[in-house]
């Protein structure tokens, strides 16, 4: 069983995080800590206590935006320790998962944090560690062929497939381009080149996946290739170059 410590310094949310980390039987004890100066201070006392001490943190639930030192500060502290907790980004701004996940994290949730979206981050914590959950996981449904699960504003919303001009890389998530916006998710731009092959979408360079049917133009500029979709401009690797000119010229 895991022993974590949240941190955020807004005191309902926190109270709220420890509430439902308490209630999962994956999570021995969860206490909370209003700032990271005074999370840095429990986190060394659980360093000196030892991995087995009474005092140990297994996995440390980490607010970003905070007065003072920030929770990326933090995480890139904890990198300098032997043995770091675990560390998973609670947050309400989507745009730091890149960074996020540089330092390791374990997961990243976004607020206001569903107690659903909460027991799978600590799956993952609890898979990270070696352990064996003590409760059935939350079951994993196939995933819809037609649309993609995306978080917003803690709710989950379901984007079709075909309303998806591109797709880029951003580490361990790719951020899903509409006409409406963008969305992050956490899904390697591999898992979808290979999931949505069939369905049109073509890789155009190592940070972009592209649907064929969003393209409006091929650009040709002194040896470079791009690509139109939508209004934006996207660079065509040159081993890709050749395949793409091939499927736009059988394109119907």
């Amino acid at each position: 069983m895991l022993r974590a410590l949240a941190v955020d310094d807004e005191r309902p949310t926190l109270e709220e995080l420890v509430y439902l980390l308490n209630a999962d039987p994956r999570i021995g004890a969860a206490e909370g800590a209003s700032d990271a100066t005074e999370a840095l201070r429990r986190i060394n006392r659980a360093l000196e206590s030892g991995p087995d001490g009474p005092d140990a943190i297994d996995v440390v639930f980490l607010d970003i935006q905070m007065p003072g030192l920030d929770g990326l500060d933090l995480a890139r502290l904890l990198t300098g320790f032997a043995r770091p907790p675990l560390i998973v980004f609670v947050t309400a701004h989507e745009d730091f998962a890149v960074q996020a996940f540089d330092l390791e994290a374990v997961d990243y949730v976004l607020k206001p944090v569903r107690r659903e979206r909460l027991a799978e981050a600590v799956r993952r914590a609890v898979e990270q560690r070696g352990a064996t959950p003590p409760s059935p996981r939350i079951p994993v449904h196939e995933p819809d062929p037609d649309h993609i699960t995306v978080e917003l504003g803690g709710v989950a919303r379901f984007v079709p497939v075909d309303d998806i001009t591109h797709a880029e890389a951003q580490g361990d998530y790719a951020r899903l381009h509409t006409d409406r916006g963008s969305h992050l998710v956490r899904i390697p731009l591999s898992t979808l080149e290979e999931r949505w092959r069939a369905r049109g979408f073509v890789r155009i360079h190592r940070r972009h996946l592209v649907a064929l049917r969003h393209i409006g133009e091929l650009r040709l500029d002194a040896g470079t290739v791009s690509v139109l979709v939508g209004t934006e401009e996207l660079q065509v690797s040159r081993r890709h170059a050749r395949e793409l000119r091939d499927l736009l010229m059988r394109r119907p």
